[in-house]
């Protein structure tokens, strides 16, 4: 079956088809896509370009019946449109229906099957939540996600899949740095990215609404607006402004801001726009490049300083970046093309001609090729004396529509259980890739705390881990303790990711499984000082399970009686070759024999129901 990218946008939505080996768009003609409005009349549903019509402002939200781009009010649970509470996720789901007819009902194509499953592009600061529910809206309509991508790394493959010689342009990028500067109406997205192996790695992301071209073309209205009030001697609110007025000012400012790009000079008339008897009530100002740039050169330095900030972050400077890939309508303002050439010089600096469309080429042709979507940066424990164990691997495959990764389950040990609370604490190094350093900078992602046996000795209490990844993207972690029965989960739903773009286009795996990621030991259990606790009250570390010898009191007491009870013939190791760990290990980690309860659980009465009853019970079968 066909996938197609499609580019739900904050401003315009856009669905794209790789044919043979070229792209196809599926814009509404004039190199337009769809607007992201829809509009309630009544029972009436009306949506895109026909719905725009209809707003006056391009305001972000609910306008009277109109709602533009109700992307960004997912997560909440109603909106009142016009005094009818509605759900976002059913307006986007509205939008979606329109965008998808629009497209198979198109003259100038025919295709083969309908529109079922696309890849979606979503902005960088979208999370985990917000991705379920777009999800849950896409199904509404009848389209499936295969996966979702960054808006700005889709922008980046489909940059590079347009080159004569794709694979070549891979190797020159090489261990090199990609800034991907996408501005346009809604937002600003920044990625930066390394190639590195093959794969496009997120380094860095930060993205911004409110500096978006509709910000834009609504400061330009007001100036405009002001100078003509100024101009006639009224203060703006003195008099009516026409409604169908206000709206073609709007799109004239809109029209003034790209033409500026281009020419020194641009004339704004809009006949009829002041009410109440006014003296002049028509428009009539020439805006030139200069008027242009002091009423959006702030917000326009604003968005070049965040580009440099988030070099800064990933303490790298500009030199260190090879390439500055721009796209959306906004950079080609000569104020944006100037910042970037300052910062980056014009031969690294490449200005896409197809910035209203290379988001949704981009996530067509990541659909055609199936290059998947694999975790940028480590997920690692924090355990006892400041070491950090990998458990899910940069590389590791995300999952796609109906799929949950293969959980990772691992066994910790409370190393000081006095405070009764074992504390799990999952981080990422800020460093992307496989080779983290134990120095290296890292943020925390979640915090996990379970009650725990507070009477037990140093590294008894097992903390079992869990961690896996759903089909949005949302890291799952769970941590039980094993005797007390405590449990705390956590939801992390800000993983950065990597796109595996050599697989893609070569067919070639580059990246590995967790599975041939991990490490070859754990870390060993250090000794601690006489009289002192070896590990922080409530810390956690891992236990080797590795040896250089044979030798059975490495063994935990519970694997001894398992492996022996499944083995045909199998026989009991005698209690008095045991230690003493590993004897009450095995009294407390076995379950009970006639009721399969763990140990000190209250509804095991199969013997006394006294202190160690359950040891007695385990001897007995020794």
């Amino acid at each position: 079956m066909e996938v197609f990218g499609f580019d739900f946008g904050t401003t315009n939505s856009l669905i794209s088809y790789i044919q043979g080996n070229r792209s196809v768009i599926f814009d509404q003609g004039s190199d337009e896509p769809h607007p992201s409005v829809v509009c309630y009349e009544g029972d009436n549903v009306i949506c895109g370009a026909a719905a725009k019509k209809r707003l006056a402002t391009h305001e972000i939200g609910v306008i009277g019946n109109v709602v533009r781009s109700p992307k960004m009010l997912l997560g909440r649970q109603n909106i009142h449109v016009d005094g009818v509470p509605r759900r976002p996720r059913d307006m986007v789901a509205d939008i979606v229906k329109h965008v998808i007819s629009a497209t198979e009902g198109d003259d100038r194509y025919e295709l083969a099957h309908g529109i079922a499953r696309a890849v979606i592009t979503i902005p960088v600061d979208m999370d985990g939540a917000k991705r379920k529910e777009l999800r849950e809206a896409f199904r509404q309509a009848g389209l499936t996600i295969e996966q979702f991508v960054h808006e700005p790394m889709a922008a980046l493959y489909g940059y590079l899949r347009s080159k004569h010689d794709p694979e070549n342009e891979i190797r020159r990028l090489e261990g090199q740095y990609v800034l991907v500067f996408d501005w346009g109406g809604g937002t600003l997205d920044l990625t930066l990215c390394q190639m590195q192996d093959g794969m496009l790695i997120q380094v860095r992301n930060d993205g911004a609404n409110d500096l978006g071209g509709d910000v834009m073309d609504e400061a330009i209205r007001r100036e405009i607006e002001k100078r003509a009030a100024d101009a006639v001697g009224i203060e703006m609110g003195q008099s009516d402004i026409d409604p169908g007025a206000s709206l073609r000012l709007l799109a004239r400012a809109e029209e003034a801001k790209i033409k500026l790009s281009t020419q020194e000079q641009e004339p704004i008339f809009i006949p009829g726009y002041f009410r109440n008897e006014v003296p002049d009530p028509d428009i009539d100002i020439m805006l030139t490049r200069d008027d242009l740039e002091a009423i959006i050169g702030q917000k326009v330095r604003q968005g070049v300083r965040r580009a440099k900030a988030l070099i800064e972050e990933a303490e790298l400077t500009a030199s260190d970046i090879s390439l500055c890939l721009a796209t959306g309508g906004v950079v080609n303002m000569p104020a944006v093309k100037s910042g970037l050439y300052e910062m980056f010089g014009a031969t690294r600096v490449e200005i896409s001609d197809r910035g209203f469309s290379i988001i949704s080429e981009g996530a067509a042709w990541i659909a055609h090729d199936r290059a998947r979507l694999r975790l940028a940066k480590n997920i690692e424990v924090h355990t006892a004396k400041s070491k950090y164990f990998p458990v899910i691997r940069a590389g590791y495959e995300m999952p796609t529509e109906g799929e949950f990764s293969e959980a990772e389950k691992l066994t910790l040990y409370c190393t000081d259980p006095r405070d009764g609370v074992g504390k799990v604490t999952l981080l990422s190094p800020n460093r992307h890739g496989r080779h983290a350093q134990t120095n290296d900078r890292r943020h925390t992602l979640a915090s996990l705390n379970v009650k725990v046996n507070s009477s037990m000795d140093q590294l008894f209490e097992r903390i079992i881990l869990r961690l896996e990844v759903d089909e949005n993207l949302i890291l799952h972690a769970a941590a039980k303790s094993a005797i007390k029965g405590d449990s705390d989960r956590a939801e992390i739903h800000s993983l950065e990711f990597g796109l595996d773009i050599m697989q893609g286009i070569t067919g070639r795996t580059v990246m590995k499984t967790n599975d041939e990621c991990k490490v070859d030991a754990l870390p060993k259990k250090p000794a601690g000082r006489s009289g002192q606790p070896a590990h922080p009250q409530g810390g956690i570390m891992l236990r080797p399970n590795i040896a250089t010898h044979e030798d059975i009191t490495l063994v935990p007491g519970e694997a001894l009686i398992i492996k022996q009870l499944g083995k045909p013939g199998g026989h009991f190791s005698r209690i008095e070759e045991l230690t003493s760990t590993q004897r009450n290990e095995r009294a407390w980690y076995v379950r009970c024999s006639y009721c399969n309860s763990m140990a000190g659980d209250p509804k095991c009465r199969c013997l006394s129901g006294q202190s160690g009853s359950k040891v007695s019970s385990f001897r007995i079968g020794s």
